[in-house]
């Protein structure tokens, strides 16, 4: 099978691109959902305040990735977006990106990817996560993803769910 999991983007082509500074907010929530985004360049974080005046984020958007996508199902955003560096974030609106993809097969089939994707990651995240030693956590995580980069390792400590320093001290382990 041929991947097009790019193809939805092109919907973005000729959108207009909002820049961001970090910590600009994109929208709140309870915003109408308008519009929907691609991150075209920087980090946006879809946050979620909590009653006990923490946060927590659900996702973080990087170039080249939707933003809030599933609130094209939803009358309010249920979350802030908030620029978590500066950023460049363009905007269709909602009922012009729902006709393309009604219009476009291969765009619909190609987001349809992207998000398949995405769900079998965060899946596999989860049952990495769901491991209890970090020894063991590293070890699933390799086995998935291979050999990492030296500079890459504390992005694999946060997909991992455990601290730099305990990654560290179990790669010393090992050594």
């Amino acid at each position: 099978m041929i991947s097009i999991m790019s193809v939805w983007i092109d919907i973005f082509e000729d959108a207009p691109v909002r820049d961001l500074a970090k910590g600009d907010l994109l929208f709140r929530r309870d915003d109408p959902v308008r519009l929907m985004f691609l991150v075209k360049k920087g980090l946006v974080a879809l946050e979620r305040p909590l009653s006990d005046g923490g946060l927590i984020t659900l996702h973080i958007a990087v170039s080249g990735t939707a933003l809030a996508e599933a609130s094209m199902f939803a009358e309010t955003y249920h979350c802030d977006a908030v620029a978590r560096s500066d950023a460049s974030v363009a905007s269709v609106r909602r009922g012009d990106f729902e006709a393309a993809l009604r219009r476009s097969p291969d765009a619909a089939m190609s987001m349809i990817e992207t998000h398949a994707k995405a769900v079998q990651s965060q899946r596999t995240r989860i049952e990495i996560l769901r491991l209890r030693r970090v020894s063991d956590r590293l070890d699933a995580w390799l086995d998935i993803h291979g050999e990492v980069s030296n500079g890459d390792w504390h992005k694999v400590a946060d997909q991992i769910g455990v601290s730099a320093p305990a990654l560290y001290r179990e790669l010393a382990r090992r050594r």
